[in-house]
């Protein structure tokens, strides 16, 4: 059986032995359950064993013993510390899944160009310009990229604007329910630029992270999740135009 010798005993202090003893038991564990941490109760073993090992005539000083009481309270404090933040993630996690629930039914806005049209009515979403045009342009494409419609949407200023997709072709005739992709354009310097483009979906259920405190929304005829952090409005999709 390892033991911890008195100070000056093989050149090692008791915190070195304690260390030494420490990575003996976490591999012997390790060996035989899998375990790589000690517990506190491991840590009074320790002591105690060195305490009653000790050299009489050179018995540990207050210093060192207050220092190492203070290494194990400090170990402790920051496990139960561990603890605790590990307890409030998870009732935050649970929490934002409750008020993420009351979504279900409800249309979102996120940041995708590719959006779900019903069989009657069409598309509607936003797009950022982070600069102006004095002409923005709007493409409709089947998930295949076949342009559906072009759509004209006139002077635009930089920022946010609404745009809507009433579901029709190029011909009057409204397109069938499925994926489409609003994707909006403009001319800068003589070159086509593209800008980023939300779409609004509606939410069928909420699922909750593996572990990690993410909220996930699974959106009605879309194959990706999305966060609940990516959300940028909530309500009725309407389009201003």
């Amino acid at each position: 059986m390892s033991s911890i010798n008195g100070a000056g005993s093989n050149n090692l202090s008791y915190l070195d032995q304690l260390k030494s003893m420490q990575e003996k038991k976490v591999q012997e564990e390790q060996k035989t359950t899998g375990q790589n941490q000690l517990k506190q109760e491991d840590f009074l073993s320790l002591l105690t064993k060195q305490l009653s090992q000790q050299d009489p005539f050179e018995p540990v000083g207050n210093d060192k013993m207050i220092a190492q009481m203070a290494s194990f309270a400090t170990v402790d404090g920051i496990n139960q510390m561990n603890e605790q933040f590990g307890l409030l993630n998870t009732a935050m996690t649970s929490n934002q899944a409750l008020q993420a629930s009351t979504l279900v039914g409800q249309d979102v806005l996120v940041p995708s160009s590719t959006g779900m049209k019903a069989t009657e009515g069409g598309l509607s979403g936003r797009v950022r310009l982070t600069n102006s045009l004095d002409q923005a342009m709007m493409r409709v494409e089947t998930p295949q990229g076949e342009l559906v419609r072009t759509i004209n949407l006139g002077a635009k200023g930089a920022g946010d604007h609404d745009i809507e997709w009433d579901g029709k072709n190029e011909q009057g005739k409204m397109m069938p329910e499925g994926q489409y992709t609003l994707r909006v354009s403009g001319l800068v310097g003589g070159e086509t630029q593209n800008y980023d483009v939300f779409t609004h979906a509606n939410v069928n259920s909420v699922v909750m992270g593996q572990g990690d405190g993410q909220v996930l929304l699974n959106l009605a005829g879309l194959d990706k999740q999305f966060n609940l952090a990516d959300v940028l409005q909530v309500g009725k999709a309407q389009a201003k135009g």
